[in-house]
This record gives C-alpha cells, sequence and structure tokens, in this order.
C-alpha cells in the first residue's frame, strides 16, 4: 500500500482572496533571494511601514472598494544559503484592480510574542498613472517566519482607504510525510520530504488518545543524510496508531500521519476471563465510539443479543459481572453501524463449573462441580416438536462450595426428558 500525504499543520491551505476563491496548495519552493516583484511596466519600490498608521480615509469617488484586491494567497518558500544555511520566507501574492488614487500595497505579518513586520510596496506615480485601470500583481517574499510560527497577515492599500482591508491567518506547513506498509513483516517504511535541510528530524510511531503516546519505536533522520527515511517497526496495525514527525526546533508543530485509521476489526481482541470472579472484561486500545453487547451465537451463525446486557464504550474498562462460560457465549461490538463477534468460550478454554450425569439402576445421578461458591438450578425440560425451546417441568436447586463436588439423586430417567442446569 503507497500514500502520500501533504501535511500542513492547521492549515496548508492558500489563502482566501476577498472574492471568496482558494488557490491550491502547494510544495515548498527554494529561492536564492526574497525580493518583490510587479507586473511587467509597474515599478516598485519597498521601505518599511508602520503597524499603527493613520485612520482609514473615504475612498475617492469612483473607487469600487469590493474589486481592488483579487487572489490573494500566501505560502511558504525556502531560501537556502548554500545547502545547509536555509530559512523559511512567507510569500503574500496579491492582485489588484489598479488606479491613479492606489499609491501602493501595505503588508504586515503579526505574530503573537513577537514585533509585527510591516512593509509598504509603492507605485512609482508614472507606472501607476501608464497602467490605471489595469490588473496588476505584485508579491514579496521577504518575511522570516519558521515551522512553529502561525501568523495573521494585514494587506491595505496606500493610502488606507476605508473598506479595503483584507486579514487572514497562516501557518508554515511542517513537512511532507510518505510511507509504505510491509504487512507481512510489520513495519513501516516512512520518507520525509520539504523538511528544514538545516536541522535534524525526529520520527516516531504513538498511539493517539488526547496526547500521542510514544510506543518505543523512534528514529532521528540527521540533516546530513542524503536519503530522509526510516523504518518503523509496529506490533498491530490499530486505528490510532500514527506516525509522527517534527523539526529538531524549539516548540516545533508536530505532523501526524495515521495510516490504520479505518482498521477497527483490530480494537476487539484481548477479551478476559476471570473464573475465580466469574467476570467478562474488555478494555479499549484506541478512542472509539461503540457498543459492547453479550450474545448467544445459534447455529446458523446469527448472534441474538443477551436481554439488559450492553454497555457503551468509554475510556474505561467494560466489565460484565456473573458470566458462565459456554461455547457460545460471545461478545457483540458495534461501531459505525457495523457489528463484529468474539467468541472468547469457543475453544473451551475456560470452564467455571462441571456436571457430570450417570446412570444407575432406576434412577439418574447428576455431580455438580465449581471452581466458586454458587448456586444452581438444575431443571427437567421436555423439547415438543412443534418447538425447539426446552420447557422446563421440574426444578431442583443445589448449592456447590468452591472446590468441592454435589451429588443429586434424580427419581426420574432422562430417556424422554433433557437437563437444563444454570447459576442462578
Amino acid at each position: 500500500m503507497k500514500m502520500i500525504l501533504w501535511v500542513a499543520l492547521l492549515m496548508s491551505h492558500c489563502c482566501l482572496g476577498l472574492n471568496g476563491a482558494a488557490a491550491e496548495s502547494r510544495g515548498l519552493e527554494t529561492i536564492q533571494k526574497c525580493g518583490t516583484r510587479c507586473s511587467r511596466g509597474l515599478h516598485c519600490t519597498t521601505k518599511p511601514d508602520s503597524l499603527f498608521s493613520p485612520p482609514c480615509q473615504n475612498p475617492p469617488e469612483g473607487l469600487n472598494t469590493s474589486s481592488v484586491f483579487h487572489n490573494i494567497s500566501l505560502s511558504t518558500v525556502m531560501r537556502c544559503e548554500g545547502r545547509q544555511q536555509c530559512s523559511l520566507h512567507l510569500r503574500i501574492k496579491t492582485q489588484l484592480q489598479l488606479t491613479e488614487a492606489i499609491h501602493g500595497v501595505s503588508i504586515c505579518t503579526v505574530t503573537a510574542g513577537m514585533m509585527a513586520n510591516c512593509r509598504i510596496l509603492g507605485f512609482k506615480r508614472s507606472s501607476r498613472e501608464r497602467m490605471s485601470g489595469q490588473q496588476v500583481e505584485v508579491e514579496n517574499d521577504c518575511t522570516d517566519i519558521s515551522v512553529s510560527q502561525r501568523s495573521q497577515v494585514i494587506v491595505k492599500t496606500v493610502p488606507n482607504y476605508c473598506g479595503v482591508t483584507w486579514t487572514d491567518t497562516y501557518q508554515a506547513p511542517a513537512g511532507r510525510l510518505s510511507y509504505d506498509v510491509n504487512s507481512e513483516t510489520n513495519e513501516l517504511n516512512v520518507s520525509v520530504s520539504d523538511m528544514l535541510e538545516d536541522h535534524n528530524y525526529h520520527l516516531r510511531l504513538c498511539l493517539k488518545h488526547f496526547i500521542c503516546a510514544g510506543t518505543g519505536a523512534n528514529k532521528l533522520i540527521k540533516k546530513e543524510e542524503p536519503v530522509k527515511s526510516a523504518i518503523l517497526p509496529y506490533s498491530r496495525p490499530l486505528p490510532c496508531l500514527c506516525i509522527e514527525g517534527w523539526s529538531t526546533v524549539m516548540d516545533a508543530p508536530r505532523v501526524q500521519v495515521c495510516p490504520f485509521k479505518d482498521r477497527l476489526e483490530e480494537l476487539w481482541f484481548g477479551i478476559n476471563f476471570d473464573p475465580m470472579e466469574g467476570t467478562l472484561s474488555w478494555e479499549p486500545t484506541c478512542p472509539v465510539r461503540a457498543v459492547v453487547a453479550l450474545c448467544q451465537k445459534r447455529e446458523d451463525g446469527v448472534c441474538v443479543d443477551l436481554p439488559h446486557a450492553s454497555q457503551n464504550i468509554s475510556r474505561k474498562k467494560i466489565t460484565f459481572s456473573q458470566v458462565d462460560p459456554h461455547s457460545q457465549l460471545c461478545m457483540k461490538f458495534t461501531a459505525d453501524s457495523k457489528s463484529w463477534t468474539r467468541c472468547p468460550f469457543a475453544d473451551a478454554k475456560f470452564q467455571a463449573w462441571e456436571v457430570v450425569v450417570t446412570k444407575k439402576e432406576g434412577h439418574e445421578d447428576v455431580t455438580m462441580s465449581s471452581q466458586i461458591n454458587a448456586t444452581f438450578s438444575v431443571g427437567l425440560c421436555v423439547k415438543s416438536e412443534e418447538s425447539s425451546e426446552c420447557r422446563v417441568t421440574k426444578t431442583h436447586i443445589m448449592h456447590v462450595e468452591k472446590h468441592k463436588s454435589v451429588g443429586l439423586k434424580l427419581a426420574e430417567e432422562l430417556c424422554s426428558s433433557c437437563l437444563q442446569v444454570k447459576r442462578t
């Protein structure tokens, strides 16, 4: 199975313009130097700007404020000086309907705990007069960002006209993961691309609950290694088993990809029975919304739910008390309109009590033994041709102490009837 996933923590999208359109996600492009680029014939200059600009002013007559900006997009590029000296930059690109009243574009990026970074992309008067009425494109990629940085981006006109402000948030992508699953050896071959070239990269397997708890499979991909890949062994393909990756930078976000998220059938194992307490239990390995019920398996394979024997799964262990082992007693798990049945006693591994019937002259002897103190009802029942159910005609009560045998002499012979034994 081959899967390739783009992962950009929280968002790797190109952001929406005022017209609501969204550009497509792209991979990391490498640039040699940053700068400002404008449409051919439009001469641009760049200078610092203050976040606290003067209040907005009313737009001049004839300026359609809703159609100034088009297709504003945000993306991440990587600027490298040599192979190991790389940094991430935010690329801001916008199209706008140019008029003589618009002297430029102001772009600000605001990050929590840091000073705002603002710059003005100004248009020379001669070029804006010549290209007035045309749609032009402006691009700048000189804003430094990091893989752990979430920024607010504000784009305005210069002068600052009221009603012509665009704002959105952006978080840089944290890498690209691809993996192969080898189900024969229970191994994941994980490859990392678009990682920061001047940082090592961590990979591990974890079980995702509220947090992703490590399973012990960890690898460090060093920045010098030409092939950025690692093999992670796993024990079972659980739906909450995830690949987690992050760069070796402070507060780097964690990228998580879960290859087996649809394998719910892997959860219905690990049923335990305590013969001394008579309890049947199961504990979820992964968070799951499901219903667990006891059921009796018929000869046709259908498992009929027992009354008052179902529980909703939460984070805690599911326990059924006063359970008697039986080859037809099963657990039914229902999730997402599908059901799975597991029968822990099908191999007769557990036996909490035993019934032995011996025939003697003129009567039957019943001997009961139990691994726990228990009370049993021993009933004579008759099957009719009209029904497969056994109708009880007479009942005897037997009290059995732990590890001791108790006998019962039946005056009746069982040649025309059956014996039905239940723990009460």
